[in-house]
């Protein structure tokens, strides 16, 4: 996620990030560009065209559109902020499971066992939810027995599972109360409820035909646009065309992005800093 100053009006105006929409959508803003060119040269040069031009209709469908594509950023940014209040939810859930750790009578291992073991669960949350939690098991700070992840296609289950199991041990051994594993089966409880509502976000995008609708709504609107348009401004519907384009298309990629926020795209949540500041807190509430 990008980090940025959103006051910092001429710095934001003249940056061109990587991620800016500009930027990936060049060639295609030259594509349509040319295209027009190319429509205003046979209308006018070759055909000599007559008839009325069409932009009372463009205008008409255009206004659609951009209730269409309101719709389609306001779904996608609803996606981004539940994700980011879900996170927020990790951060809390983290800080009150080590902080009722924290009073029990634990010795210094068993108290370093508990903060490994909830900041790898999150870590490898973060990791699964970007589809590489295999390949990031070496970067967990808790020892695991080989094999410990063998055969497990949901590793963070087998990391809370480990949780629950050491819980459960301080409750045979009677050293907790009754009470007291209530209260900590809640906090466990919630870690794997905010993952599946991760999950439900990452596994349900947008409905296939709408998306498909959009895109080629766009697509129609904007290369149809040059036939009425160079009628009226002749080589000037260039840069009205391709910034028309530029404007529906970087919206609908916006929405793309943001609908899946647990990636390392610059608008997706900070997941990697989240991660970070749970095992900075745990271990400090745990140490």
């Amino acid at each position: 996620m990008v980090i940025y100053d959103p006051k910092s009006w001429w710095k934001l105006i003249f940056n061109f990030h990587k991620s800016d929409t500009f930027r990936m959508m060049l060639p295609g803003i030259l594509g349509v560009a040319l295209f027009t060119g190319v429509v205003a040269y046979v209308e006018n040069e070759v055909l000599d065209a007559t008839f009325k031009n069409t932009t009372a209709i463009h205008s008409l469908v255009g206004f659609a559109l951009s209730l269409l594509l309101v719709f389609r950023t306001n779904t996608a940014y609803e996606r981004w902020w539940e994700g980011r209040k879900l996170w927020g939810s990790f951060v809390n859930n983290s800080r009150n499971l080590a902080l009722k750790l924290s009073v029990l009578s634990l010795d210094h291992q068993e108290k370093k066992n508990f903060s490994h073991l909830i900041a790898d669960y999150v870590y490898i949350a973060k990791e699964h939810l970007r589809n590489n939690a295999e390949k990031s098991v070496s970067n967990l700070s808790g020892s695991y027995e080989p094999g410990f992840f063998e055969n497990t296609s949901h590793l963070p289950n087998k990391i809370m599972q480990r949780l629950y199991v050491y819980v459960h041990k301080l409750y045979d051994h009677q050293r907790i109360s009754g009470e007291q594993l209530l209260f900590l089966n809640a906090e466990l409880q919630s870690f794997t409820d905010n993952l599946g509502a991760c999950e439900r976000i990452k596994k349900t995008p947008i409905p296939y035909s709408y998306s498909l609708y959009l895109k080629k709504l766009i697509f129609i609107y904007v290369f149809t646009m040059p036939i009425g348009f160079v009628r009226e401004f002749g080589y000037w519907a260039m840069p009205i065309v391709a910034l028309i384009y530029y404007v529906f298309g970087s919206i609908e990629l916006l929405a793309e992005e943001i609908e899946d926020p647990f990636g390392t795209d610059a608008n997706d949540l900070p997941t990697d800093q989240i991660a970070d500041t749970i095992r900075e807190n745990v271990e400090e509430i745990l140490r």
